[in-house]
């Protein structure tokens, strides 16, 4: 899911994706994006190695790799880009079916002109429901707003992954490490009555994982006021190394 630029290290502290039996490559066969920002797509340029896989994600987002050059690297009689209609089903490997729909985000930040909007579902920003037999899980890590639509999709669920970048909307303004709000960057708060934690509680979510989560956010701290609010509304903030069983 996504294909972060610290991917080589991803693949080394992880014995299931390491080579195996050879020099190079992995067995990662498919990659699924969420959208075209650097942090999803900038690991893809580590996965060149003349190894076979497939890329999947809507047709926007693989439209911005086939129009930049430097992913050309990517050689294409091994690695396909499979454009994936919102609402339509890709089959992955090992019998995991992956669909894609849009919600709430904006362009790439490198894409961005003046103010871009951010309020509306687009197919720039995308979230994925992952299934396998009868378990599946929904995986958002980039999220403007939640709507109605999202809303009805993810009420209910088993477990979700949720964008949990920012504690509070002018976080990275007040702490001096940048100068957008987070819903100006795609990003809507985890905390607040119109934050993600508050609207999500009510969704009879089993199990709700924040991800994606900023190293300014105070929830990251064991024992902090935000995250004693996190776990009292059950849920959890994901950490490096975490396994999930379904």
């Amino acid at each position: 899911m996504n294909c972060s630029p610290d991917i080589r290290e991803q693949i080394s502290v992880c014995n299931w994706l390491k080579p195996r039996g050879k020099l190079r490559g992995s067995p990662i066969r498919d990659v699924v994006l969420t959208s075209g920002e650097i942090d999803n797509v900038g690991g893809l340029l580590s996965l060149r190695e003349n190894e076979p896989y497939s890329i999947f994600g809507s047709a926007e987002v693989l439209d911005l790799l086939e129009a930049n050059q430097v992913y050309d690297i990517l050689d294409r009689r091994l690695v396909s880009l499979q454009a994936t209609a919102s609402g339509e089903a890709a089959m992955l490997g090992s019998g995991i079916t992956v669909e894609l729909f849009p919600v709430p985000g904006k362009v790439p930040l490198y894409l961005e002109r003046e103010a871009p909007t951010t309020g509306t579902a687009s197919e720039f920003t995308v979230g994925a429901r992952v299934a396998a037999g009868h378990k599946s899980f929904f995986y958002i890590p980039g999220c403007a707003a939640i709507d109605d639509d999202l809303a009805a999709r993810i009420r209910g669920a088993k477990l979700v992954f949720f964008d949990g970048t920012l504690w509070t909307d002018d976080e990275m303004i007040v702490s001096g490490t940048g100068s957008k709000t987070g819903r100006r960057m795609g990003h809507i708060p985890v905390s607040g009555s119109d934050g993600s934690l508050n609207i999500l509680s009510r969704l009879g979510i089993g199990r709700l994982i924040f991800i994606h989560v900023n190293n300014t956010n105070p929830m990251l701290i064991d024992g902090s006021p935000e995250r004693r609010d996190v776990e009292a509304a059950n849920a959890e903030v994901a950490y490096d190394g975490m396994e999930i069983t379904l």
